[in-house]
């Protein structure tokens, strides 16, 4: 296939080549464990554990998307941030975003740290904050941004910039924007990171997760990790999630005009203490979103993930209660529009101290936004309003 087709069709055909047997467009599920050799030694694939066909489809997809040399998908999200971390050996130091998602705090610090991986949480968001952390040994710099649920920007140009003078990783969280609204590898990054759950697979129905790195080399330990610990998805979710992803072109933008739209209404409540999304111009991270959260036409977005401070538990807990389109669940990225209480929810194992630190109060909620009629979630979100 042509190399420069641009990103919407690469979203439909890449790693999707219809099957030679019988020349099936969607290409079939492997649902197998094993696979037959016909001699001793001579395969392709032997085990769905070290590799599936229809694994390494979705895998190719990925790889296409972010402009990558290699991809790795995992069970999980929680599976493909580990498998980073397991980059690392005993001694080495990763600098981490101090407001990252709850999962990947709860990793490094109940048991990453059993390993005698160092750890350092810092507003990345301040590239001065990184530098003055670096160390002789730190070997890994781990970035989210957007942040989770603070929804905090930090310059990947810029820290990717640091790093390599340092000769250190960079490895990006891109759960919230997606491929096609932000590329991190392009930006300088070494690693991507995502939870296909969310926004690629875009459906609320699978769990998985993805690397995609600039590095054969990087790519080849990864893969390696995966098999030797076992954190592999299953052909079926693997198969859901790349037929999702034939439509992230479709849906993204939709995500992102709903998302604009309902923050600046919430913007303009005086029952709301703050707004955190960054295409307010009020938001402190506004220029720099626009200049790295750029669509495959180089126009900036700014997704679907808004996060809302009502003041109280009881607020939030009132204004949740009058909701009838928006879903409280965990999760984001899917095409309903879901809602969730950090506090209790996300980041229930951060102790309260450090959700007060970050910013995380009782009366915070995170909205993922989805595709339904905007007019009809503003008018629910107005109900909840009225309750308080």
């Amino acid at each position: 296939m042509n190399k420069k087709i641009k990103f919407n069709t690469k979203t439909v055909h890449k790693g999707q080549k219809p099957e030679k047997l019988y020349g099936a467009v969607s290409l079939p599920i492997y649902q197998t464990s094993t696979f037959k050799q016909d001699k001793i030694g001579d395969y392709i694939y032997d085990y769905s554990r070290a590799g599936n066909p229809t694994r390494t489809n979705l895998e190719e997809n990925l790889c296409s998307l972010e402009g990558g040399e290699d991809a790795i998908s995992f069970a999980s999200g929680l599976a493909a941030i580990s498998s980073i971390i397991q980059l690392l050996k005993s001694g080495d130091h990763v600098i981490l975003t101090s407001n990252v998602y709850g999962g990947t705090y709860r990793l490094l610090t109940t048991v990453m740290n059993k390993f005698k991986i160092e750890s350092s949480w810092v507003d990345t968001s301040l590239t001065s904050r990184i530098k003055s952390e670096i160390k002789p040994n730190t070997k890994l710099i781990f970035i989210e941004t957007p942040t989770n649920p603070m929804m905090s920007l930090s310059d990947i140009g810029e820290i990717s910039n640091l790093a390599k003078d340092n000769n250190i990783l960079v490895a990006v969280d891109n759960t919230f924007m997606s491929p096609y609204f932000q590329r991190p590898l392009s930006l300088g990054a070494d690693i991507v990171v995502h939870s296909t759950t969310k926004y690629l697979n875009g459906h609320s129905d699978i769990i998985g997760g993805a690397v995609i790195v600039n590095d054969k080399k990087i790519g080849e330990t990864l893969h390696y990790i995966q098999m030797s610990i076992g954190a592999v998805p299953g052909p079926f979710d693997c198969w859901l999630t790349q037929r999702s992803i034939k439509t992230l072109h479709l849906r993204m933008p939709r995500h992102d005009e709903n998302g604009r739209a309902i923050a600046d209404y919430l913007n303009q409540s005086k029952k709301i203490n703050k707004v955190y999304y960054p295409g307010l111009d009020s938001h402190p991270h506004h220029e720099l979103a626009k200049k790295q959260q750029l669509d495959p036409n180089g126009n900036y977005g700014f997704g679907g993930m808004v996060s809302i401070d009502l003041g109280s538990f009881e607020k939030a807990s009132k204004f949740i209660d009058q909701l009838s389109i928006f879903a409280l669940a965990e999760s984001l990225g899917g095409v309903e529009s879901l809602i969730c209480h950090p506090a209790k929810m996300t980041h229930a194992s951060l102790s309260s101290e450090k959700r007060k630190s970050l910013g995380i109060s009782d009366g915070l909620l995170r909205l993922s936004i989805g595709v339904e009629d905007v007019d009809d979630l503003i008018s629910d979100l107005d109900e909840g309003l009225q309750s308080i």
